[in-house]
């Protein structure tokens, strides 16, 4: 079983980097999914970044041998390449759907499922101070959807598919963070992401079409060589974290990356009206977006919560 290394102040940089990227990521990605389609974006993501850690890893000879793997690491290997290649697909589908904002705020689901999975996986404890995460979490995603409610609920239209279509995307990719999480035993995090990478980089080869590259604008070819140096670093950062600081505390950590997403697409309708278009949500949705970000960082730090509490309580009835 995995443990966290305790050094708290780098796994917490590490979340937070982590979250910044990812936030920004759905704004580039948006752009680029004009003339790439989901599979393409996701195959040269994925092969840009696991080739440019083949390369470092070979040049300090720290390529991981499969030797130590067994049976089990290479079911935990499975799992996270389809895992990842699962979320990354179906989050650009979603994507196309969806505006950046509200993309990121169904895929902030991830880190809660995985919170929720690690209870039964890591035997992390769920108390109270969780409980009241999720009920704020649920009230959020209600206020936030306030205008669409009724389209949600009644009708499978484009929005509703592109919501569930995420919401997916945050189920698999439970799978991928669990796995990788136990591989951090046999591996290091680059070793780690190298593999998963090139694999899931392999799997989805078939039905990926290069060629589209040539399409793009020189604007958004620089925006695709982005977006796959952001794959190598959030990733890569988001896989260290996770080998310094608990499953839970990464996950609250993360779970700031909506309101990244939204002040980026803010600032970038402003400065670039012509391609990037403001999200279309009231000021009960933003609150709701604010409690979202609120329950899933409630949820994530619950037990910690509760715990300074007691000893506080406890302390005190002591000078008593």
């Amino acid at each position: 079983m995995h443990i966290s290394s305790g050094r708290w102040l780098y796994g917490l940089s590490l979340a937070l980097l982590t979250a910044l990227l990812w936030g920004i990521l759905p704004v580039k990605l948006k752009q680029v999914l004009l003339v790439m389609d989901p599979v393409t974006v996701t195959w040269f993501r994925l092969l840009v970044s696991g080739a440019l850690l083949f390369i470092w890893l070979a040049s300090v000879g720290k390529l991981p041998s499969f030797k130590v793997l067994g049976r089990k690491g290479k079911v935990l290997v499975a799992m996270a390449v389809l895992g990842l290649v699962g979320n990354y697909v179906l989050y650009l589908i979603g994507l196309r759907m969806l505006s950046p904002g509200t993309t990121q705020l169904m895929i902030q689901m991830g880190p809660i499922l995985l919170l929720i999975s690690s209870i039964f996986v890591f035997k992390e404890r769920f108390g109270l101070g969780q409980l009241l995460g999720l009920i704020v979490l649920l009230i959020g995603f209600t206020l936030f959807f306030n205008q669409r409610l009724v389209e949600l609920f009644t009708s499978l239209s484009d929005y509703t598919a592109g919501v569930l279509t995420v919401f997916l995307a945050a189920a698999v990719w439970t799978f991928y963070g669990l796995s990788q999480k136990q591989l951090l035993t046999v591996w290091n995090s680059l070793q780690v992401m190298m593999v998963i990478y090139l694999f899931c980089a392999l799997l989805v080869s078939p039905w990926a079409h290069p060629a589209q590259a040539l399409q793009l604008s020189p604007l958004q070819g620089w925006l695709l060589l982005a977006c796959c140096l952001n794959t190598l670093v959030a990733y890569g950062a988001f896989a260290e974290a996770l080998a310094h600081w608990e499953a839970s505390r990464v996950s609250a950590t993360l779970a700031l990356t909506p309101l990244v997403t939204f002040a980026t697409v803010a600032v970038a309708a402003w400065l670039w009206p012509d391609y990037v278009s403001v999200e279309e949500i009231n000021a009960l949705g933003y609150g709701g977006a604010v409690l979202v970000v609120l329950g899933s960082a409630l949820t994530a730090l619950g037990p910690s919560l509760i715990a300074g509490l007691r000893a506080r309580k406890a302390r005190l009835t002591a000078r008593v």
